[in-house]
């Protein structure tokens, strides 16, 4: 087997820097158009999406982002067929209330117009921020997914706006929101919520978004360039229709 030479030693921790250095530059720009637009009366500041840039943020994709994209086939916290010419990462927080937005506003729009259409697969990242409720519902739509009803279960936690770490996510109304989302053994998604399995799948997930920079939710990469907070839906589908035609589509 060849050696390998000092230039492939090193390149792992290139495309780590490069990575990160767009996420920052991303941030940076995101975070520009929050300070001049400032909160609205009644927001938490510290919770805050970035607003609307009114595009993209021009950062060029690297290999390295490109590649965190899985494409496992069955995978169940993925929609969107494997093979898909454009892939969204999201990295998102049950308990975070611009996640939220984007899954009730804008994430309907694209399951419409790009992955039912076989052109878009949307593959969701675990990236709790805010506490234990927000682990434990990360835990509990893993744990729905081996079920196959990540999506259902996901449709339900963000169905409405909810207050956050006040016990919305509590281990009963998880149990109910498994029930609504249609999980059909409880018993096995407590069991597979409080395993080993799925505290190492969210762990797995979070250093994958803190590795690149990722500080707060949502955030996403479009075939590896960087969107930021729960920008308006014209923001996705120009990422997504730039990242679809520069693939040949």
């Amino acid at each position: 087997m060849a050696s390998s030479t000092p230039s492939s030693a090193h390149r792992p921790r290139r495309r780590t820097v490069v990575a990160t250095t767009a996420l920052v530059a991303a941030a940076a720009v995101a975070g520009l158009a929050f300070a001049l637009d400032g909160p609205a009366p009644g927001d938490e500041p510290e919770t805050r999406s970035p607003v609307a840039t009114g595009s993209t943020v021009p950062v060029p994709a690297d290999e390295g982002l490109l590649a965190l994209a899985r494409r496992t086939p069955g995978d169940a916290l993925a929609a969107g067929p494997a093979d898909a010419p454009v892939v969204m990462i999201e990295y998102s927080d049950f308990q975070c209330p611009f996640c939220g937005r984007f899954a009730r506003e804008t994430e309907p729009e694209l399951l419409r117009s790009y992955v039912d259409k076989g052109v878009l697969r949307i593959e969701w990242r675990n990236f709790p921020v805010f506490g234990e409720e927000s682990e434990q519902a990360a835990l509990a739509g893993w744990a729905a997914g081996r079920q196959k009803k990540f999506w259902e279960f996901h449709e339900v936690a963000f169905g409405r706006p909810r207050e956050r770490n006040k016990g919305e996510f509590a281990a009963e109304k998880l149990v109910a929101m498994a029930r609504e989302a249609g999980v059909p053994d409880i018993e096995r998604f407590q069991s597979d919520l409080a395993s080993d399995a799925a505290r190492a799948a969210v762990r797995k997930d979070q250093e994958e978004g803190y590795g690149l920079g990722v500080s707060s939710t949502p955030a996403f990469l479009i075939n590896g360039k960087p969107v930021l907070g729960a920008q308006p839906t014209a923001t996705f589908r120009e990422a997504v229709e730039a990242a679809a035609e520069a693939a040949g589509r």
